[in-house]
């Protein structure tokens, strides 16, 4: 699999096709355990957001979320999660190159957003940073780069994955308030299932 392979919303397409959800339709156990150092109410940025299972879940807490995809089969299967569930969240159809970045949040939230390569990785933090308001948290998850040798998802590329030495340089003043490189068996349907190598991350934009 090549890079451009990661990246195409046909691969997307292809993957989230059928009535099963890829990655299931419950939330990442880090947005579940990180999530109470959100404000009552956050306006929250859902990243990547596949086929809906993070901001659906993030919705039904009470937060006022928007969340993009650049496969219009995941938002599909995304919108129909969030209307089975009674949860209001503002989806898109985008791209990390096409959303538009110009407006702000009380957080974002990266979950396995790890097709980005190395050199594309810089302007997508930029990007995040510049959207998350003064005071406002970054949520990122992911794989460490052990991840290739477990095989139980994401891409097969090491240099792709998380390291917290990078993530401190690529937030550096940030408030860290969570970050921790660990292994975890999940299940998290077919594409994210067995022991994995996990990254989480959880900082405070400077006021």
């Amino acid at each position: 699999m090549d890079r451009t392979g990661i990246m195409g919303r046909e691969m997307w397409d292809a993957r989230f096709e059928g009535e099963d959800y890829l990655f299931g339709t419950e939330p990442a156990i880090f947005v579940t355990e990180r999530a109470g150092i959100l404000a009552d109410g956050s306006e929250i940025l859902c990243v990547a957001d596949g086929e809906g299972r993070n901001s659906v879940w993030l919705a039904e807490q009470g937060h006022a979320v928007t969340a993009f995809d650049i496969s219009p089969v995941g938002v599909e299967k995304a919108r129909a999660l969030a209307t089975r569930r009674g949860a209001k969240v503002d989806f898109h159809i985008a791209g990390i190159d096409d959303w538009d970045w110009s407006r702000s949040y009380d957080s974002v939230a990266g979950i396995f957003i790890q097709f980005l390569s190395p050199e594309a990785r810089p302007q997508a933090f930029s990007r995040i940073r510049d959207a998350i308001r003064p005071g406002g948290v970054l949520l990122l998850h992911g794989y460490a780069p052990r991840q290739v040798e477990y095989g139980t998802g994401g891409p097969p590329f090491a240099e792709n994955m998380y390291t917290l030495d990078l993530l401190h340089d690529a937030f550096a003043g940030w408030e860290v308030l969570h970050a921790d490189d660990y292994d975890r068996h999940i299940d998290e349907g077919p594409g994210h299932s067995g022991l994995s190598a996990l990254v989480d991350f959880v900082a405070r934009k400077p006021d």
